[in-house]
């Protein structure tokens, strides 16, 4: 006599299997981890959200344009620097532009760019940072390099009719040294700068 299980037996203990492992997995552990995020980090599990006058503008984590409706950079913000994700800084289509240092059109973009700047900020072309004219790998990153902050300061001081100096003092307090003393490079986060801009002329 066979000591094999019938076929509706496997069938009936593969069913259960998947059932409880998927309450387990697909909606305990979830709300564990939901649970324990509200809990011990409730900002950072909630997207990092930026909030001003008590509406979310943002997220300190997720870059944003300052332009009107044409793609024309707003000259009374800080500028971020240049996005290839989708259409700017789209967090569905999170990437570089993937060209190598030699790709024509890389270039192109970069004097281009570098030509924009220079004409808003007036500067010289070889005074601009690199990641004033270069997206970065994931197209996100919300923050620029103090000296690129540092150099839209007398432009964005005019077009508000503010004092430079109280401009330049605002990105001093905004710069972000490194992480832990010495992990990667001081920064300046675009967003959480503007909304302190923005505060000057209140």
């Amino acid at each position: 006599m066979s000591t094999r299980p019938r076929p509706f037996r496997q069938t009936w203990t593969a069913i259960r299997a998947v059932l409880i492992l998927t309450l387990v997995l697909g909606v305990g552990y979830p709300a564990v981890v939901l649970g324990v995020g509200q809990l011990a980090m409730p900002a950072q599990a909630n997207g990092s959200l930026v909030t001003s006058d008590g509406e979310v503008v943002g997220s300190s984590l997720i870059g944003q344009s300052f332009s009107d409706a044409d793609g024309n950079a707003l000259p009374e913000w800080f500028q971020p620097r240049p996005s290839a994700a989708g259409d700017g800084y789209d967090g569905g289509a999170s990437s570089g532009s993937n060209y190598g240092p030699e790709n024509d059109d890389l270039i192109a973009a970069i004097q281009d760019r570098q030509d924009a700047i220079a004409e808003a900020d007036g500067v010289d072309v070889d005074q601009i940072p690199a990641d004033a004219v270069t997206a970065s790998g994931s197209g996100l990153d919300p923050h620029i390099s103090p000296a690129y902050a540092l150099q839209q300061v007398d432009r964005v001081a005019a077009a508000r009719g503010l004092d430079a100096d109280r401009v330049r003092a605002l990105v001093e307090q905004h710069t972000q040294g490194r992480d832990l003393g010495y992990l990667g490079e001081p920064t300046v986060n675009v967003l959480e700068l503007n909304i302190a801009l923005a505060g000057l002329e209140d």
